[in-house]
Formats: C-alpha cells, sequence, structure tokens
C-alpha cells in the first residue's frame, strides 16, 4: 500500500492517550506520525511504521 503525506492511519496498539488514529507528515527511509488524540509527533523507520499500520483511513471514515 501507497502512503503520502495528510493520510490518516490506523495502528495495531493505541497512543498511551487512547487513540490509534495517527496523520502521516512525513514519508521516506522514517515515517513522521502524529497522534491525532494528543498531537505527539514520533517518527518510526520505514520497516517498524508499516508493520505497525493496519489500515488507512478513507475521509469521513472513523
Amino acid at each position: 500500500m501507497e502512503y503520502n503525506i495528510g493520510d490518516i492511519v490506523r495502528t495495531k496498539k493505541p497512543h498511551p492517550c487512547g487513540s490509534k488514529l495517527w496523520e502521516i507528515t512525513r514519508v521516506g527511509v522514517d515515517f513522521k506520525l502524529k497522534c491525532e488524540g494528543c498531537g505527539h509527533v514520533v517518527m518510526l523507520p520505514r520497516e517498524k511504521a508499516l508493520k505497525a499500520i493496519t489500515k488507512k483511513i478513507e475521509k469521513g471514515e472513523t
């Protein structure tokens, strides 16, 4: 699956704030993800990010 900046994705494990939704803010060798719940930003290596993401959320879906 192809991911682009601005996509919202769901992860397997929730963030400590309780949200499983993240916005992609950087794509490349590393993925930069921003938590939709609290706004915390994390950078993950591409391989780890792809394993953590379960699906891409379409507009209007929660």
